[in-house]
């Protein structure tokens, strides 16, 4: 028996959930996948799979041994990978996942970049705003943008503070006026983000402390960018980031107001396996993405 191709099958129709899906994913038949996957079974004496005519799940044992399956075929590729870039031009795969808008507007850009720079990498991108444990989903690297997160299994590599401000079109405070201190915000239309444990309440820093402002929110959605493209159309006033909104703000299509009154900083991070630090490939990705987004982003030139 083939251990390796055996694993492989393994975890490749537990991935996939069918035997049919992952010999696609393998290139392989659905025979060869299905007598590896029983080989496998045969040889820890236990079964792995439950089996229905439309679909297989992992039996208890099955999920038990997937963790250490997932572990082994992911040292294997480390260590090929090490010996790969040793000797010469970076190769080999990343998986990376990243929130929605800032991976389509800043991520996305900077990956194609980097990939024409080392046309032997080939990467992988899932765009999600849910937070993602790389080690548990199978990820290389997951961009966060948050508060810092305690994980002592995972690299917490900060690239940059990220700023928020409170903006809006020209028109809307035309007809509206300009808010002369947080508490106009609970009078004046909002929109807000709806993946925010506060929720419509927006906390402030200003000359004179802190201020906890109920917004008053006409428009609540869990995309930055329907938020920003709201703004823009006068719906209302907008606290964003500035990864999101700066092209916007330097374009003068929003315009910030309440400046003396500053949101939290949010933190733009990587965070990583430490033992994906050992490939070339991650070490010259991570320096990368700190020349390209760190220091003074580019999209902070106006706000």
């Amino acid at each position: 028996m083939d251990r390796f191709a055996s694993l492989e099958a393994f975890k490749a129709t537990a991935d996939q959930g069918s035997f049919a899906a992952a010999a696609r994913a393998l290139n392989l038949s659905r025979s060869q996948v299905n007598k590896l996957v029983i080989q496998l079974e045969d040889h820890l004496g236990a079964q792995l799979f439950n089996r229905t005519t439309r679909q297989v799940s992992l039996t208890s044992t099955g999920r038990a041994f997937y963790d250490r399956a997932q572990t082994i075929l992911s040292d294997l590729a480390e260590a090929e990978s090490h010996i790969q870039d040793a000797q010469g031009e970076l190769q080999g795969e990343l998986k990376i996942n990243a929130p929605m808008s800032f991976g389509t507007a800043h991520l996305g850009p900077a990956l194609i970049d980097f990939m024409q720079d080392h046309p032997k990498i080939r990467i992988q991108l899932i765009l999600d705003d849910r937070f993602i444990d790389p080690i548990a989903d199978g990820f290389d690297m997951t961009i966060r943008i948050g508060e810092s997160v305690d994980m002592p299994s995972l690299i917490d590599h900060e690239i940059v503070e990220a700023k928020r401000v409170i903006c809006a079109s020209p028109g809307f405070l035309k007809q509206h006026g300009h808010p002369k201190s947080p508490q106009d915000l609970s009078q004046l239309p909002c929109l807000h983000y709806g993946n925010l444990p506060t929720g419509n309440r927006w906390r402030l820093i200003g000359p004179n402390g802190a201020h906890d402002v109920q917004v008053n929110g006409v428009l609540c959605s869990n995309n930055a960018d329907v938020l920003r493209d709201a703004a823009v159309k006068g719906l209302g006033l907008a606290l964003l980031p500035t990864f999101v909104a700066g092209a916007e703000l330097q374009a003068g299509r929003l315009v910030t107001v309440l400046s003396d009154f500053q949101a939290p900083m949010i933190n733009l991070c990587l965070l990583y396996p430490p033992n994906r630090h050992l490939a070339a490939r991650m070490r010259v990705l991570v320096a990368f993405l700190y020349d390209r987004f760190g220091d003074k982003p580019y999209w902070d030139l106006v706000t």
